[in-house]
């Protein structure tokens, strides 16, 4: 058995991995999906103050309170960033670290800093035009999302603070240290901009690299194929 933790994506919640509970249950596993300060079910402590700090010690605060060991930890999107935080802070207590289509950020950096040219000023001017200059709009799902999932989702993805996509990271390099797997979503769609981190995986020393068929949410959009390959990689680690 093992004990998943996810670091979900941006404008998500808990909620998004919903459907990934009973699969990896049914194969033995315990799945465990914090949402951070600001989203879904705790979106009423949502502020301009919410930063990046503040979602990497939301998920450090679960694996000491539930005294998690052993744990794969995984990083979907943006959860990438808050995954990378926590098992630098909490190194002692993660077994391996999965990057889902996620950022992989260096010392240092910010979401804003890892996106292609351009984004950072959208993302800046989304939040002054619709979410009083602080909260930055859901961008769209992968387009193959069904019209089913699609009116599950809506209401449910929120808008995400600024500050957690400004926010630098700092790091003590004691992640490094950790075996690492990249999951790279081929299918087109929002995951492209994760190219970059994908082919890193491939070169650098210390990880695994693994593809899958899907869009940017295989949690929703191809969950029995991402439970197969989170069971094939726990048993392999």
């Amino acid at each position: 058995m093992a004990i998943f933790v996810v670091a979900h994506g941006a404008w998500s919640a808990g909620w998004a991995w919903k459907k990934m509970r009973p699969l990896l249950r049914e194969r033995g596993h315990e799945l465990y999906t914090p949402t951070y300060t600001g989203l879904g079910e705790r979106a009423h402590l949502a502020s301009p103050e919410v930063g990046l700090d503040t979602h990497i010690r939301d998920v450090c605060a679960v694996l000491t309170m539930e005294n998690l060991r052993e744990v794969v930890l995984i990083g979907h999107s943006y959860g990438g960033m808050v995954a990378t935080g926590v098992a630098d802070r909490e190194a002692e207590r993660i077994k391996q670290l999965v990057y889902l289509d996620a950022f992989v950020p260096r010392d240092g950096q910010s979401v804003g800093d890892l996106q292609p040219p351009g984004v950072r000023d959208a993302m800046r001017a989304a939040a002054d035009r619709d979410g009083d200059g602080w909260l930055v709009p859901p961008n769209p799902p992968p387009p193959d999302t069904s019209a089913a999932d699609l009116a599950w989702m809506a209401p449910r993805r929120l808008p995400q603070p600024l500050k957690a996509l400004d926010e630098p990271i700092r790091l003590t390099g004691a992640v490094d240290r950790l075996p690492r797997t990249y999951i790279y979503c081929t299918r087109p769609g929002p995951g492209d901009g994760f190219r970059p981190f994908a082919q890193r995986a491939q070169v650098e020393a210390g990880w695994q690299y693994r593809e899958i068929d899907a869009s940017h949410n295989p949690h929703i959009t191809a969950p029995d194929a991402l439970a197969s390959m989170l069971h094939e990689i726990a048993m392999q680690s």
